[in-house]
């Protein structure tokens, strides 16, 4: 028998962990059926369960990244412009794929270098940097970042969560913290918060 069990709104908003927002969102961009009854929306479970699993890391090769979104001309759109700096491939991709069907533009850096040259070039809403990446550290990234646009929402992506990194982090303003493995309704609830939606 097909499992047919329907959540409303609100159980959605706990299932995923995310605010209202975010699910208009991914309600607007078709990624999660909803149903309209009345006033409300109700969702089928296993269309839940059927993004979430969509949203995991396969293993496997390496895709090739993305390539960038051509950059926005100024007010001509609403959607928040994020910056995602990890340099593993696997994670670039999570978040990049989770981001945009979250109706965000997302642009991907593999190092730290890569990362404030587009952040030179482009306006960003929020930057996701990994702690740990050869050359320049996500807190040097974070540091010179701050030079461009001073009240940058920055979330921090780690594997390796020591007390120290995190005061500094919280010393330069960093708005979350998601440690690694981190699942997809976690990065979704950390941007909507760093973004004050």
């Amino acid at each position: 028998m097909i499992d047919e069990t329907f959540l409303t709104t609100e159980e959605v908003l706990e299932y995923l962990q995310v605010n209202l927002r975010t699910v208009y969102r991914l309600i607007k961009a078709g990624k999660i059926p909803a149903v309209r009854v009345g006033r409300q929306w109700r969702f089928r479970k296993r269309d839940i369960d059927a993004w979430l699993d969509s949203q995991r890391p396969r293993g496997g090769g390496a895709r090739p990244a993305p390539a960038p979104p051509p950059a926005r001309p100024a007010g001509t759109t609403t959607r928040p412009r994020v910056l995602v700096v990890d340099d593993e491939a696997s994670i670039r991709d999570l978040l990049s794929k989770t981001l945009a069907l979250a109706e965000y533009d997302v642009d991907v850096a593999p190092d730290g270098r890569s990362a404030l040259e587009r952040m030179r070039l482009y306006p960003y809403d929020l930057l996701i940097a990994d702690l740990k990446m050869p050359g320049m550290d996500g807190l040097t990234v974070i540091r010179e970042a701050k030079r461009y646009k001073a009240d940058l929402p920055v979330i921090i992506i780690t594997g390796f969560s020591t007390e120290s990194s995190a005061i500094e982090a919280v010393n330069i303003g960093v708005a979350g913290y998601l440690t690694k493995p981190f699942r997809v309704p976690q990065v979704l609830a950390a941007a909507a918060k760093a973004l004050g939606e």
